[in-house]
């Protein structure tokens, strides 16, 4: 049986380092092995705000065909850049309109644990920023936390995998960008 694999590009701006790692690590993937679905969240319509919390759940089209493709994929792979240490604002918040309850998580009266409804599926961060490695070392680690317990294991993905390209300047040469490209598609060639 084909494993179902998504890869997500976190960056809003379609030509970028993110999406190019997207696409060369949907190229390593083994097409006889592995389903491949793709979502760019730059090209997708919605509101990020959670305006009224989880009392209006009303979702764009957009949300509801991310929500079609969490529940498809076996494996999920977020591919972002890192700014003022975390992830975009609209991943933020394509994460808050779409994790919601009964989709990602359900409580039950008198327990204070969710049901983790998205529980069997795995995921993988890529992330890529213009921090020197000793610097970005840190809030690595925190922002790391908080997608293992916070983000993803709250609805039970579990996260297997992070991958981080720093030192990503606007300056960043022809060959270290094959670098990371070629490494990127390594990644889903090992998976």
């Amino acid at each position: 049986m084909k494993k179902h694999i998504l890869l997500i590009s976190g960056n809003p701006e379609k030509k970028s380092l993110s999406s190019a790692i997207l696409e060369s690590y949907a190229n390593g993937i083994d097409k006889s092995k592995a389903e491949v679905k793709k979502i760019y969240l730059g090209d997708l319509k919605f509101d990020p705000v959670l305006w009224n919390g989880y009392s209006n759940l009303k979702l764009e089209e957009d949300l509801k065909k991310s929500q079609e493709a969490i529940s498809w994929a076996d494996h999920v792979v977020f591919i972002f850049p890192v700014w003022w240490g975390s992830m975009p604002a609209l991943l933020k918040g394509w994460l808050d309109r779409i994790l919601l309850p009964g989709f990602a998580f359900k409580y039950y009266k008198g327990s204070p644990l969710p049901e983790r409804l998205l529980k069997g599926k795995t995921a993988h961060i890529i992330r890529t920023s213009g921090s020197p490695t000793i610097i970005s070392f840190i809030p690595e680690i925190l922002d790391g936390l908080n997608w293992r317990f916070n983000i993803l294991g709250f609805n039970g993905i579990r996260l297997i995998k992070t991958t981080h390209f720093s030192g990503i300047t606007s300056s960043l040469s022809q060959k270290r960008r094959e670098k990371i490209l070629q490494k990127s598609k390594s990644l889903a060639e090992n998976f």
